[in-house]
């Protein structure tokens, strides 16, 4: 079965072919009191006969809910893997926290329960952590790492792709300090809200992870540091790297892994448990 289906994902990628169906909608959130634009891509045959489990894909900073599908790979992948991906706008720099500092920035509180719940409600979908996914890029890498360490009710896997996974060594870039704070006047807001301290919040066994990241990337240093930490305490990952910076070329690859990692993930019936 799984060579059937690598075999299926190399052709895919080969011939890129792509059919799904893209809904744009408008989310009300309560917690920040407006609407959140948001894009569902759904498999071409989509039908509500059958349950479907869910991808969130979040994109990165200055980013927005349209940039996933107009990525070949994200279409792709869900006609391949009969899968709905989710992709609500960030905020331009929402670092998917909900800002202590900002009422406005609450997206924590609005992917990992608001949006869940609405998305469960109005497509047929698998309502639990073993049929959702959590993955993104650059500052979306980060709010997928998070929030799935955060949610691992919510949430049975996630990846990053370029993650800003430990934000300390950049605290004067992409609008972190409006959102927590400046570091120098809140340190311990900062070293509670980066992802490679919140690795003891992992139960063992609840959540599949994969982190990937170029060579040449920016992020490339804490990405590294990341998957150390992953193994002194001894918790289950993939790690990719290879040559690339923090472009859209290097993303446009890495989602047909990252989704090929999801969709092993729905298809293992222990996993996450």
């Amino acid at each position: 079965m799984k060579k059937c289906l690598i075999i299926g994902f190399v052709l895919l990628v080969s011939l890129n072919l792509w059919a799904a169906k893209v809904d744009t909608l408008e989310v009300y959130s309560p917690a920040m009191k407006k609407s959140i634009k948001t894009s569902v891509i759904l498999p071409d045959d989509y039908s509500k006969a059958k349950k479907y489990p869910v991808v969130y894909l979040l994109h990165g900073y200055s980013g927005s809910y349209a940039y996933w599908p107009g990525v070949k790979g994200a279409q792709a992948g869900a006609d391949l893997y009969q899968m709905i991906l989710v992709c609500p706008d960030g905020g331009y720099g929402s670092w998917y926290w909900d800002s202590p500092v900002d009422p406005s920035f609450q997206y924590e509180t609005f992917v990992s329960g608001e949006l869940v719940a609405w998305v469960d409600k109005h497509y047929a979908t698998i309502a639990s952590s073993r049929g959702r996914g959590i993955a993104g890029l650059s500052m979306g890498g980060h709010g997928a790492l998070y929030l799935a360490i955060k949610h691992p009710d919510v949430f049975g896997a996630t990846g990053s792709m370029s993650g800003g996974v430990d934000i300390r060594p950049f605290p004067n870039n992409w609008d972190m300090a409006k959102r927590l704070g400046k570091y120098k006047d809140n340190p311990e807001r900062w070293e509670k809200n980066t992802v490679i301290n919140m690795l003891h919040l992992i139960e063992p066994k609840t959540l599949k992870i994969i982190i990937d990241c170029g060579t040449e990337d920016f992020f490339y240093k804490v990405n590294e540091n990341l998957h150390q930490e992953l193994l002194l305490r001894n918790i289950p990952h993939d790690y990719i790297t290879r040559p690339g910076g923090h472009t859209s070329t290097y993303w446009q690859n890495a989602i047909y892994y990252q989704l090929l990692f999801m969709n092993r993930f729905f298809l293992e019936p222990d996993a996450g448990k």
